[in-house]
């Protein structure tokens, strides 16, 4: 069952009904400023950080709605309702919602009456943007009365929702109902709660149209028994002029339309945020001073500026997007690549783990592994932002090469409120590192004075940051000479070292009991695949003798992986603080685990003495499925005091047995790293929003990729939950990319390397790389396995499969066949 379609030309999901399993959301901004917004209108908005600067509140998970901060309702005679279906509810007698490339468009009619809503936050901007069109198509004249209102959020959202015997008495608000901007006349009110004492920021709702009634008191505009479905003075047709003292400050405004038949009205609605110097906060007693957001309400004072700003938005998004397209006779391939999945890489980018529908952005800031690997999917299409994100993560290092696992966006400053010592953390920096200078050729990063704990007098070079991980590494190994896992590792769940027993602990900020003993075969995986490029690094830094370690270490990692890490048919997982195996055919349940038999095959490790095609074929017999390959099987059926969270969950679900979509790239980049093309396509496709056709059964958005699907053994198997902000966007970007379609940033240049399933045979490819464009034909002649690869670049015959850089920007013709 679908509930919407793709229409590639304009780049956005067209949803046809209210419906839909979920909230199916979109991301509204692209740099400061970001907005989620569902396909019924749900959603809130927030500067920075979406705990601290929330400007409007949201309800999370509420049964049978979605109801957000922001609301639009259409009184037309008795009836009222909604252009987006919500808050109000009421059927309509046509709806679509558009989800676009950074904006949201809903298309509505009820009883002769059309409505098109468009929402989006300008580039470079602090605000929300609500273009709204009405226009009357019957036979006969309305009277409208049209309602734009937002309930704020006093900032710091967890405050919001828990401090009420402060909150509720502090709400304040200025009301400018009829102020006369320089583009004509505009209703205006302003958020100042807490503005008078430590704050220098206020947030502001505007019209650009005089309002004939305001309200500026949720209880006053819903009515002691009213809700946002049905509020008490829009089902009147009126405004009660209510101002806010404490309580929950809103912002309502009230148009009243005639419209004739076939008339329309137009109205632009801004919902803003603001800050003033600290000693310019005020322009008279209480009086908030005002130029930027009325220089902002004058910027958009009219459709046309909408217009501009939309017009604006495409060609940023036509820039981001033209750095890697791709052609096929596959149309699903087209459209994941080419648009939905680069666009769900910028907002991963941009949010990290913070804010969506699954989390609420109150607990969680940028995580430190998350951020390295979302670097991945994003680093082609902004460099410069991602060399200032790579020394961001760095400056939250530790000097003895641990870190925090998280830091919040708006203070750059690390976050140890959901625990640190995830021994993987350190190695993730050295990985989006090397992805970097591959992608630019930029060196000079490596010099770049990094702090450590945001320390000031701490900087050294980033390369020293390197260092200080690989011998975090290096320094703390068990029994066995595989790293000591911490807290955890990738897997966020497998916590060897906690033992809790207490209801409702936290797993990741408990007490954690380091054994000494606890290791873990992943991390020594990720540690083999990740000397090649620290080698590299090291020698173009100049460390030759540095350098010369590397594969001494990486010999002795190797070699404990093919002795203690091999279990015989696959990879083991770990050792429990107790010495035991993890992931083995030793164990009753959690016999074989994904993650190790991906990172391992992808470093190269085991590929000569065949362990590494054993792992993948034990990988299609135990964990693939058709919907996707299972983190580990069989799931745990009780808690296990020595394993953590992991036991923890039903099996099934999440960790226990959950198809991690996160993590199925690495089989397919395992299997590519094999040979094996047609295999690696078919992991990939697997989980690929584009070819899954029962969206009913899958629940979440049909245009970006989840982060687990129940597993095998769960009752709603193919159920998914967590989309958007996940690491899966970035690994299946690099996936198809680089592991499937083979075009690789290096050092020295392009690489073209595919490795391609029988039934992509011949390929169009752009891929601007260091200021050149690359126009790339891919014929496949040889099937499922990796074939002999011939190539030219502009009618001359390339030896090996790198396209040397250039030292001047040029356009190129690349002819690759594999045969």
């Amino acid at each position: 069952m679908k509930f919407g379609y793709f229409d590639d030309l304009a780049r956005e999901y067209v949803i046809t009904t209210p419906e839909t399993p979920l909230p199916w959301i979109n991301y509204l901004g692209s740099d400061a400023f970001f907005s989620l917004i569902s396909n019924t209108g749900g959603g809130y908005c927030f500067y920075r950080d979406a705990k601290l600067r929330r400007l409007i509140r949201y309800r999370y998970n509420q049964a049978g709605g979605d109801v957000g901060g922001r609301f639009t309702y259409i009184k037309d005679g008795d009836v009222v309702w909604s252009p987006a279906f919500l808050p109000a509810g009421v059927p309509l007698d046509a709806y679509k919602c558009r989800h676009g490339m950074g904006y949201t468009i809903f298309e509505s009619e009820k009883n002769g009456v059309k409505a098109v809503q468009t929402l989006l936050v300008p580039r470079g901007e602090r605000c929300e943007v609500h273009r709204l069109t009405v226009t009357n198509a019957s036979d006969a004249v309305k009277e409208l009365n049209i309602y734009g209102a937002v309930e704020f959020c006093l900032w710091n959202a967890v405050d919001d929702a828990a401090n009420f015997q402060r909150n509720l008495n502090i709400g304040e608000v200025e009301i400018d109902p009829r102020a006369a901007m320089p583009a004509g006349a505009c209703s205006v009110i302003y958020h100042k709660t807490e503005y008078r004492e430590r704050r220098n920021h206020y947030a502001w709702y505007s019209v650009n149209v005089p309002a004939d009634g305001f309200d500026t008191q949720r209880e006053a505009f819903l009515g002691r028994f009213g809700t946002w479905q049905n509020p008490e003075m829009v089902l009147a047709g009126q405004s009660a002029s209510s101002e806010a003292h404490g309580w929950s400050p809103i912002a309502a405004h009230r148009i009243d339309v005639t419209l004739a038949p076939g008339e329309s009205k137009d109205m632009v609605f801004v919902l803003g945020y603001a800050e003033n110097p600290k000693d310019a906060k005020f322009i008279a007693p209480n009086v908030i001073r005002k130029d930027e957001a009325e220089a902002v309400i004058a910027r958009y004072a009219d459709g046309a500026a909408v217009d501009d700003a939309m017009a604006k938005l495409a060609d940023y998004w036509d820039g981001l997007l033209s750095g890697f397209h791709i052609e096929s006779d596959e149309p699903r391939l087209d459209r994941m690549v080419n648009i939905w999945n680069q666009y769900q890489c910028m907002v991963t980018f941009n949010l990290s783990r913070s804010a969506s529908y699954y989390e609420s952005g109150t607990g969680r800031g940028m995580g430190f592994r998350d951020s390295c690997q979302d670097l991945l999917g994003f680093v082609h299409m902004i460099p410069d932002r991602a060399r200032e994100r790579i020394i961001d993560i760095a400056s939250v290092q530790w000097e003895d090469g641990s870190t925090y696992h998280q830091y919040q966006p708006l203070t750059k400053m690390g976050n140890n409120e959901v625990g640190s010592g995830f021994n993987d953390d350190p190695l993730w920096l050295i990985a989006c590192t090397a992805a970097y200078i591959r992608e630019t050729g930029d060196a000079s990063i490596l010099q770049h004075p990094t702090p450590f704990d945001n320390k000031p007098g701490s900087e050294r070079p980033l390369m020293e940051h390197l260092r200080r991980s690989v011998d975090h590494v290096i320094d703390n190994r068990g029994p066995h000479g595989l790293p000591l896992i911490g807290r955890a590792d990738w897997n966020d769940c497998l916590n060897l070292n906690c033992f809790s027993t207490t209801p409702g602990e936290s797993f990741q900020t408990t007490e954690n009991n380091e054994s000494g003993a606890a290791e873990s075969v992943f991390i020594a995986g990720m540690f083999a695949g990740v000397c090649p490029d620290y080698e590299i690094l090291c020698r173009l830094y100049g460390w030759t003798d540095e350098a010369e370690q590397v594969g001494g270490w990486y010999d002795a990692m190797e070699k404990a992986i093919l002795t203690a890490g091999w279990d015989g048919e696959w990879f083991v997982r770990a050792y429990d603080a107790l010495g035991n195996k993890v992931g083995s055919h030793e164990c009753d349940e959690g016999k074989i685990y994904i993650e190790p038999q991906g990172f391992i095959v992808m470093g190269g490790v085991g590929i000569k003495e065949g362990y590494a095609q054993k792992a993948m074929d034990s990988v299609t017999k135990y964990l693939l499925s058709e919907h996707g390959v299972a983190i580990l099987t069989p799931p745990y059926t009780r808690y296990h005091l020595e394993l953590g969270e992991i036991s923890s969950y039903p099996p099934g679900y999440k960790e226990n047995g959950g198809i991690f979509c996160h993590n199925n790239p690495w089989i397919a980049l395992a299997q590519a790293r094999l040979g094996h093309g047609g295999a690696a396509f078919d992991v990939y496709k697997r989980t690929c929003p584009a070819w899954i056709e029962d969206q009913k059964l899958h629940y979440t958005e049909p245009y970006v990729y989840s982060q687990m699907v129940a597993g095998p053994y769960a009752p709603n198997f193919g159920q998914a939950k967590n989309s958007w902000l996940t690491g899966t966007a970035a690994w299946t970007f690099y996936t198809i990319s680089q592991g499937i379609l083979g075009v690789k940033p290096d050092y020295d240049g392009l690489k073209i390397d595919p490795c391609l399933p029988k039934e992509l045979t011949d390929l169009h490819l752009v891929r601007k790389f260091r200021g050149s464009t690359y126009n790339i034909h891919i014929v496949n002649k040889a099937g499922d396995e990796k074939g002999q690869l011939t190539l030219t670049c502009d009618g001359v015959k390339i030896d090996g499969d790198t396209i040397p850089a250039d030292a001047a920007p040029a356009t190129h013709e690349v002819e690759a066949v594999l045969a």
